[in-house]
């Protein structure tokens, strides 16, 4: 989910809820901490030098339990981070900590959002020496071939 998605559905929301990946839900008295501008500047293992943008929010949860973010409340925040911070359109990650800082891509089911798993990949696959998973066929499934050396063939 990019900023811009988000600022839109923020306008139709009653209620702002984050749901996990396990189908819980982070704690109602959630806090925005942080919004902010991550740039990840690096090289992949084929040695192709890479740029990443992404748009940080910060969830966190403390003991004020009658705290309620308010989607006018997250929408302001947003706007005073792009205003200051002069951030761009970018796709969203979530920080939330679990056992640690875990780091998740953004959707919208239609009523919350939802943090979706982050997966590491090899970005040069074709350069890093990994092969490619081979497909698997059981031998009874291959049909058989016409050729000199088949069966019933006469050439032995």
């Amino acid at each position: 989910m990019r900023l811009a998605e988000i600022k839109e559905v923020l306008k139709t929301m009653e209620a702002v809820n984050f749901q996990l990946p396990d189908g819980t839900f982070v704690p109602e008295h959630f806090h925005v901490t942080e919004i902010g501008e991550i740039t990840k500047n690096f090289i992949d293992c084929g040695g192709t030098v890479r740029k990443e943008t992404v748009v940080n929010f910060q969830l966190w949860d403390a003991n004020d339990y009658d705290h309620r973010l308010k989607p006018q409340k997250l929408s302001h925040i947003i706007e005073l981070s792009e205003k200051v911070l002069n951030i761009g359109d970018n796709e969203i990650e979530v920080e939330y900590q679990s056992d640690t800082i875990g780091k998740y891509d953004l959707d919208f089911n239609g009523k919350d959002f939802v943090l979706v798993v982050k997966k590491t990949a090899c970005l040069a696959q074709d350069q890093c020496g990994v092969p490619n998973e081979k497909m698997k066929v059981s031998l009874k499934d291959l049909q058989e071939q016409s050729s000199c050396c088949a069966p019933n063939s006469s050439c032995c």
